[in-house]
C-alpha cells in the first residue's frame, strides 16, 4: 500500500491511496505448488517412511513416527495448492499472505520433499535426531561466518573474505593444535588466523580505500593459494606431526539432553556447538541492547551523523571487522577440530559464499542469519543422507542441493532484502 498525491479537476490536491500489487510470491507459490502436486502427489512413492524419535533418550520409549509417503505427498500437495490460491485472491485485493501461512507453506514444501525423498531410497527407516542433530553441526561453519560478516556489514564493510577466514581459521587450527596436541589451543589459532585475513580486509579497505567487493574476492584467492601452497610443502610431508589435531570434545547436558527429539538434537554436541548458542545470544544482544551495537548500527547506516555525534566511525569499523575476523575463524576450527583432524585443500568448499547468502536471506540480523544457515546446513544433511539410503535421486543433483536452495535464497524468496545503507561505502572524515 502507498500514497499517492494527485491534483483534481478543480486545481486542489489530495491524496489517493493507490494499491501496489507485487505478484512475485504468488507466482512463486503456485509454480512451487504444482511442482509439488507433480512429484509430491502424482509420482509419490507407496513406501512408508519411519522416522524414528528415541534415540538419545534413556527415561521413555518413544514410538517411531511412520507415515505413508503416498498419503503425507498428497496433503503436502493439496496444502500447497491451497496457500498459493489464496495468495493470488489476497494479492488480487490488495491484501499480503500472513506470516503465518508463509511458514506454513515452506514447512509442507520441505517435509513433503523430505518425505519423498526418503521414500524414494532403498532403505526408509530414517533417525530424525540423527538428521537434525547432523544438519545442526553441518550448519556451525557458516553460522559463525554469517555472525562475521554481520559484525561488519553492520558496521558498513561488506565481508566477502568470510571464505578465507574460514578456511585460514581451518588451516591454523590443525598446525597449531597438532603442535600442541591442544585443541584448545588450536581453536585460539583459529581465531587468530580469522582475524590476520580481517586485518587485511580493514586495511585496505579502511585505511586506503580500496574497494571492499574486490579486496574480499582478492583475499579469498591469496589465502586459498596460501593455504594450498603450505599444506603440499609443509603439512602433508610431516601429516603425523603437523596435521593430526585432536578434537574438541563432545558431551551432554543433563536433563535438558533428554527433552525428545530437540533435547538430543540441541544439548548432546560438541563444544563448538555450544560456544555458537553463547556467540549468537551475545551478538544479538550487543547490537540491540549496548551502546557499542547502537553506535555499530549508526555506522552502518549513516556513518556522517555518527561522527557528527562522535563516534570515530573508521576506528569502530576497523575493530569490528577484526572481531569479525575471530568469530568467522571459530567456524573455521569446525573443519579441523571437528568434522575431520586434517586439513584438505579448500576444504571449506565455498561455505563461506553460503555464509554470505545466509546473512543476506536473514536480512541482516542475527537471528535471520542463524535460521538461514540451519536452512542450508539441513541441505547439506540431506545431500549425505540420501546418498547413505541409496535414492533413486542422481548423486549429481544432491551435490548441487545446498547451492541450488542458496540461489533461491538470495533471489527474494523470502522478499526483498535492504542492506545498511552504508555498507561498501568508504567513509572519509570532513
Amino acid at each position: 500500500m502507498s500514497t499517492a498525491v494527485v491534483e483534481n479537476p478543480q486545481g486542489s490536491v489530495a491524496d489517493e491511496q493507490v494499491i501496489v500489487k507485487h505478484w512475485k510470491n504468488p507466482i512463486i507459490f503456485s509454480v512451487i505448488a504444482l511442482i509439488g502436486l507433480l512429484l509430491l502427489g502424482i509420482n509419490a512413492p507407496a513406501n512408508e517412511v519411519t522416522f524414528r524419535l528415541a534415540e538419545g533418550i534413556t527415561w521413555a520409549q518413544i514410538p517411531a513416527l511412520v507415515l505413508s509417503a503416498r498419503v503425507f505427498g498428497w496433503l503436502a500437495a493439496l496444502v500447497l495448492l491451497a496457500i498459493a490460491a489464496y495468495s493470488i485472491v489476497a494479492m488480487n485485493s490488495g491484501k499480503r499472505v500472513p506470516f503465518a501461512l508463509t511458514a506454513v507453506f515452506w514447512f509442507f514444501f520441505i517435509t513433503g520433499l523430505l518425505v519423498w525423498a526418503i521414500g524414494s531410497a532403498r532403505t526408509s527407516d530414517v533417525s530424525l535426531v540423527s538428521l537434525l542433530s547432523g544438519a545442526l553441526a553441518l550448519s556451525i561453519p557458516m553460522i559463525f561466518g554469517s555472525m562475521g560478516g554481520l559484525l561488519c556489514e553492520r558496521s558498513g564493510i561488506v565481508n566477502i573474505a568470510i571464505e578465507g577466514q574460514l578456511l585460514l581459521g581451518a588451516f591454523s587450527a590443525v598446525l597449531v593444535g597438532s603442535i600442541t596436541n591442544n585443541p584448545w589451543a588450536g581453536l585460539l589459532a583459529a581465531m587468530v588466523g580469522g582475524m590476520l585475513v580481517s586485518l587485511l580486509l580493514a586495511i585496505f579497505s579502511i585505511k586506503y580505500l580500496v574497494d571492499q567487493t574486490i579486496v574480499g574476492v582478492v583475499v579469498n584467492v591469496l589465502v586459498s593459494g596460501l593455504t594450498g601452497f603450505l599444506f603440499t610443502r609443509v603439512l602433508q610431508p610431516d601429516a603425523a606431526n603437523l596435521n593430526s589435531a585432536p578434537k574438541l570434545p563432545s558431551f551432554e547436558i543433563p536433563v535438558l539432553s533428554q527433552i525428545p527429539v530437540i533435547g538430543p538434537v540441541l544439548f548432546n554436541q560438541s563444544v563448538i556447538v555450544y560456544l555458537m548458542y553463547i556467540v549468537v545470544a551475545l551478538i544479538w544482544f550487543g547490537l540491540n541492547k549496548t551502546r557499542w551495537g547502537l553506535r555499530t548500527r549508526a555506522v552502518g547506516e549513516h556513518p556522517k551523523a555518527a561522527d557528527t555525534l562522535g563516534v570515530n566511525v573508521n576506528r569502530l569499523r576497523f575493530s569490528n571487522v577484526l572481531l569479525a575476523g575471530a568469530v568467522a575463524g571459530m567456524g573455521g576450527a569446525f573443519f579441523t577440530l571437528v568434522s575431520v583432524s586434517s586439513f584438505n585443500s579448500d576444504m571449506t568448499a565455498g561455505q563461506g559464499y553460503i555464509a554470505l547468502a545466509a546473512l543476506i536471506f536473514g536480512r541482516w540480523r542475527p537471528m535471520g542469519a542463524l535460521f538461514a544457515s540451519l536452512l542450508f546446513g539441513f541441505s547439506l544433511q540431506m545431500q549425505f543422507m540420501l546418498s547413505i539410503l541409496g535414492t533413486s535421486i542422481p548423486t549429481e543433483l544432491l551435490a548441487m542441493l545446498p547451492y541450488v536452495v542458496t540461489i533461491l535464497a538470495v533471489a527474494g524468496l523470502v522478499g526483498r532484502s535492504r542492506g545498511p545503507a552504508a555498507a561498501g561505502k568508504p567513509y572519509i572524515k570532513g
